[in-house]
């Protein structure tokens, strides 16, 4: 792939996760007391599918409350939304994955209903998190060992992992272009298209030594593949949790800075940061 075809597929990518962020940013300054889980996510289906998106990585997620810290999940039934209903206050974060010209992206936006002192100072608290997966990305740590750092970074901020309660544990995931279509099937949620992409990738991975889930496991003993990585880091405490997810560029240059780079850094969480300084 040429300089100006590798420029024009992260200009695709870019395009698709602001579009998603702009989605999750609309949809949250429209969330009203007594709006349900269910309804929030069926708001982000229907202003994506207003924009031309006919399929999915994922389904739209909200999560409300305590859910925000995945409090009593046990089975993988339970991250899809519920009659939850958002009340003043109360934490929400939704997560959308929308996939668009053939481009996918999956992102995580939280916030709350009115002011929540404590997610503020779990969404300030990611921004070590986005700058130390960075940083040893580059350093070619291995995925299992960032993941390691990550942990106890969160520690000493006194929080929980909670993105540990995700399928597989997983931080962070895999993801590329997919065919273009004008309609794609889902099975519980998850677009077939990108489940047998990303199926593809285990078996490939498994057969030369790497994981395309980014995990505290063995499988993840090895350094950043490169290509295109969805990374979640996700705080919880006492009830509350908050996230942000976005895409990170893993490359093979030897260049440090150009070795691994966050997609955008124009969105959201990162403005928040920026003004906050």
């Amino acid at each position: 792939m040429s300089i100006h075809e590798q420029a024009a597929e992260l200009r695709g990518f870019r395009e698709v996760q602001r579009l998603a962020y702009a989605c999750a940013e609309e949809v949250a300054a429209r969330l009203r007391p007594g709006v349900t889980e269910r309804e929030a996510a069926r708001m982000q289906r229907g202003w994506l599918r207003r924009r031309g998106v006919r399929d999915w990585f994922h389904l739209p997620f909200a999560w409300f409350g305590d859910r925000t810290a995945f409090a009593g999940f046990r089975i993988p039934l339970q991250f899809f939304p519920t009659g939850r209903r958002l009340e003043p206050g109360m934490p929400f974060i939704l997560d959308l994955a929308p996939v668009h010209r053939g481009f996918p992206a999956d992102v995580g936006y939280s916030g709350s209903l009115g002011p929540n002192p404590l997610q503020d100072r779990l969404r300030a608290d990611l921004e070590a998190h986005r700058e130390l997966i960075l940083r040893e990305v580059r350093e070619r740590r291995s995925l299992r060992e960032i993941y390691q750092d990550v942990d106890r970074l969160m520690a000493s901020q006194g929080c929980a992992n909670r993105h540990r309660a995700y399928p597989f544990g997983v931080i962070a995931h895999k993801v590329g272009r997919l065919r273009e279509r004008r309609w794609s099937p889902h099975v519980l949620g998850f677009g077939t298209q990108a489940v047998k992409g990303l199926a593809g990738d285990v078996l490939h991975g498994h057969r030369d030594g790497w994981s395309p889930l980014w995990s505290p496991y063995r499988s993840s003993d090895h350094p950043p593949r490169p290509g295109l990585w969805a990374v979640e880091p996700h705080l919880g405490f006492r009830g509350t949790g908050a996230k942000f997810e976005e895409i990170l560029v893993v490359t093979d240059s030897r260049d440090p800075v150009e070795s691994a780079f966050w997609l955008d850094d124009d969105l959201p969480h990162v403005r928040r940061w920026a003004e906050a300084a």
